[in-house]
């Protein structure tokens, strides 16, 4: 890898302008989003304990780390007759730890034909039989992997974010408007809209319960994430992959990797997605990678609204992670509260509690989702998210060129770039990339 000092500037980071298709790419009304009134979509999902029983379903998983074994587990437990017969990664040791570790669970029947290892591994799953496919390898190979699904008419469960540049979310909205006409269910990892407490002030929200919203923020700060330092044998491309969530081109940057969860919602309560955006961020303590530890992000809505955006990924510091949205007739939490204007609160959701006094969800998140998606393919409803989840990764990828740059960036550049992050190519090599954290700005200086 090359380790050298540049400065990138706005051309470099929205690439060259692809104008042409752009709106045909994702159709008009994921343009419309941004425009007038705020469409409130109330089609929530029916929130079952467990789906309904059915014909087997047999799923595979496409990458096997720590992410990709919980979801292939939390599948497995969303219904009655759920199978995980395939498991595909680039690493013969994380596809191996995965089925040790999933072995015992009741409907995992993976046999030695059905491990596949390599970066074509997807594709050999994706035809070994399977009827849904998990993707939760690092999110720069989604869109790829996503569109082999869809075009093999597989129901797709995928982790957010869904890209890491603007040529991949709109690839991924694509294929979406695919997925819809071929009557497939694809469900994301953006889990707080499948989360009990959240859907539930969503109805209120949407209901009028704290007036027009008129501005929002969004928080995820907290500590360092792992990370992993260069071992004897492994080639640059492993290193990475192995390192990948603290490298721009595999996870976005946690703004995009891990931020997105927020500001999702904020799309989602406010029914659009900003339009144009400014903001910074900075490097302290990264200790791999080439990406920042720390981001604040203006955004602004089509109406002058504006939303205020901050993650933070450094140990020893004030954590925070939450979303809020300031109405005219009160303020929330979108998660369990509602407040009136005088700070008094209007309502709490109701949790259960267990025998200590401890609250908590009837079904959690993680399983709600998996759920979800098993019951919109045995009662023939199908859901899609991913094109919501597509916009809510471009709106994250906006802030952080906005971040990089130090240059106001607005949804229609992001439509229009044509810049794609990595190799065209992948193999266990060298990577000829610049291991360098970008730079905003310029070196003039004035005495």
């Amino acid at each position: 890898m090359k380790d050298e000092k540049s400065t990138l500037n706005r051309r470099q980071f929205l690439g060259t302008a692809t104008a042409a298709g752009a709106i045909g790419a994702v159709g008009i009304g994921a343009m419309m989003n941004s425009c007038g009134k705020p469409a409130v979509d109330l089609k929530l999902p029916p929130l079952l304990d467990v789906a309904p029983d059915g014909p087997e379903l047999t799923a595979g998983l496409v990458g096997c780390g720590g992410r990709g074994t919980g979801a292939a587990a939390q599948f497995l437990s969303a219904g009655p007759n759920l199978k995980i017969i395939a498991l595909a990664d680039v690493f013969r040791d994380r596809l191996d730890s995965c089925r040790q570790r999933l072995t015992d669970k009741p409907g995992f029947e993976v046999t030695n034909e059905n491990c596949f290892i390599g970066f074509d591994a997807y594709r050999k799953l994706i035809d070994s039989g399977v009827d849904v496919v998990l993707l939760a390898t690092p999110p720069h190979f989604r869109p790829e992997h996503f569109a082999a699904a869809i075009k093999a008419r597989k129901h797709v469960f995928m982790e957010k974010p869904v890209a890491v540049d603007p040529v991949g979310a709109r690839s991924v909205m694509s294929t979406a408007k695919k997925a819809d006409a071929a009557g497939l269910s694809v469900v994301t990892g953006t889990q707080r809209r499948h989360q009990r407490d959240y859907i539930e002030t969503f109805k209120r929200v949407a209901g009028g319960e704290i007036g027009e919203i008129v501005s929002a923020n969004c928080y995820w700060n907290g500590g360092q994430l792992w990370y992993k330092t260069q071992q004897s044998g492994w080639s640059d491309m492993e290193y990475m992959i192995r390192d990948w969530v603290n490298w721009c081109w595999l996870s976005g940057d946690h703004i995009v990797e891990q931020h997105v969860h927020n500001l999702d919602v904020i799309n989602w309560f406010t029914g659009k997605h900003p339009v144009k955006t400014v903001g910074f961020g900075g490097r302290h303590r990264r200790v791999t990678g080439d990406q920042y530890d720390f981001f604040s992000v203006d955004y602004v809505f089509d109406d002058s609204k504006h939303l205020h955006s901050m993650c933070r990924q450094i140990d020893g510091c004030a954590n925070n992670v939450s979303e809020f949205i300031m109405g005219t007739k009160g303020h929330s939490n979108c998660r369990n509260t509602i407040w009136k204007p005088d700070g008094s609160v209007r309502w709490n959701y109701p949790y259960l509690k267990d025998d200590k006094g401890k609250t908590h969800l009837k079904v959690g998140p993680y399983f709600q989702e998996h759920i979800d998606l098993v019951t919109a393919i045995r009662t023939n409803k199908p859901v899609d998210y991913a094109e919501n989840t597509a916009i809510s990764t471009l709106v994250a990828i906006m802030g952080r060129i906005s971040a990089y740059t130090g240059k106001e960036i607005t949804w229609d550049e992001m439509m229009k770039s044509g810049l794609r992050l990595g190799p065209t190519e992948y193999a266990l090599g060298p990577v000829d990339m610049k291991a360098v954290p970008p730079t905003p700005g310029t070196e003039k200086r004035r005495s």
